[in-house]
């Protein structure tokens, strides 16, 4: 890893903002308010092949990697039109079916991935399992050829609008009664299968679902990989969606600050501009610090696995997932407070993200289980749960 990007990304770098910079605030928010998918922008993110450049060329992907499917997270939400489906679709499920679906699974669904004309949500929380994905209730089995599933899903992003669904449940052993975990896709037309809404404060384009899982039959193809390494599996899919967590905590950071700071240069009070004040100045600039510190371990949970190491990817990724989240809501906080009021009046693009931010606390996994985590793996303390 080097602290210079390459051609090639900085070129990437600069056509995604330009993108971003066509549809920004004015065009997410009627959207996010009308509870609405940014359709457009995800089309022509597609077309212009940006959401599919960590998936294999040989199936219409970029065959780049995480760093720079990142930087289309991070570019995007700095312009304030940030594509939530980007973690899911192709960083979470696309990863998981390139690395471990069969040619035949690689070509059904990757294709349609990498451009952007199908969407892929991920199932995996469930009301009474929370973070412990150990102990998922959704079960899966045999039928002859086929699978079953029943069981239910909370929090799933985006259902509304995808093709199918990654669902984690979990198999049973014959030999030992024990209960694995395997993962299944699931198209969202398939009988058995209900969704519905879940009413949010929240105020964002994408919904989120509580989905219903009643006798659905699936083909033997429908299995991801093996149904005995499902848990390797799983957590291969879980690092991109930090890293990607982290990217667009870390743009959405880029983006308030950016308002802020243009808003300190021409806000005059007493007769010069705001920003000259050290009570503003300050937090500012320690917000920008601490934005840069969290992008940092950003790059480096990215370029991490990019190499391949999955173990070093998997601490960087979390603890990137946890500083940005932590440095965006100072970005956006001190970004209202820099406005005063208007940091509240809808056409400055920043009220809205007091919540929007704090979710990052929160999903796709709680800082507390990062810290539970670094305290296990990084310091070598007791498991605490």
């Amino acid at each position: 890893m080097g602290f210079r990007e390459t051609e090639e990304q900085i070129a990437l770098r600069k056509a995604v903002a330009e993108l971003g910079k066509r549809y920004g605030h004015d065009y997410t928010a009627p959207l996010a308010r009308k509870r609405e998918p940014l359709t457009e922008l995800w089309n022509e993110t597609g077309r212009s092949g940006f959401l599919g450049l960590n998936l294999p060329e040989e199936y219409g992907g970029g065959g780049a990697g995480m760093y720079e499917l990142a930087i289309v997270g991070e570019e995007l939400n700095a312009a304030g039109c940030g594509l939530l489906m980007m973690v899911v679709s192709p960083a979470i499920c696309g990863t998981i079916i390139g690395r471990y679906g069969s040619p035949e699974q690689k070509q059904h669904w990757l294709p349609g991935i990498a451009d952007g004309s199908t969407i892929m949500a991920f199932g995996i929380t469930e009301p009474d399992a929370g973070s412990n994905s150990h102990n998922i209730t959704t079960t899966a089995r045999r039928d002859g050829t086929d699978w079953v599933l029943n069981g239910r899903k909370i929090y799933v992003s985006g259902v509304d609008h995808a093709q199918a669904v990654l669902i984690v449940a979990r198999t049973e052993d014959a030999k030992t009664g024990r209960l694995k975990p395997a993962l299944f896709a699931l198209p969202t037309d398939t009988p058995g299968f209900e969704y519905t809404a879940i009413d949010m404060d929240v105020v964002m384009p994408d919904k989120q679902f509580l989905l219903f899982l009643d006798d659905v039959r699936l083909p033997a193809d429908a299995l991801i990989g093996d149904e005995d390494a499902a848990l390797a599996q799983l957590f291969a899919g879980l690092n991109p969606e930090r890293i990607m967590a982290a990217a667009g905590s870390t743009g959405m950071g880029r983006y308030a600050l950016d308002r802020a700071v243009a808003y300190a240069n021409q806000r005059e009070v007493w007769g010069k501009p705001i920003g000259t004040h050290q009570g503003l100045s300050h937090p500012l600039a320690k917000a920008k610090v601490e934005l840069e510190l969290a992008k940092l371990m950003m790059q480096k949970a990215a370029s991490l696995y990019d190499s391949g190491d999955d173990m070093g990817a998997g601490e960087a990724a979390n603890m990137a997932k946890y500083a940005a989240a932590e440095a965006s809501i100072a970005c956006v906080d001190q970004a209202v407070q820099t406005h005063g009021g208007n940091g509240l009046a809808h056409e400055y693009g920043l009220g809205n993200l007091l919540i929007g931010a704090r979710v990052a606390r929160i999903a796709p996994v709680s800082r507390e289980m990062i810290l539970n985590f670094v305290a296990q793996f990084s310091l070598g303390l007791p498991k605490s749960y």
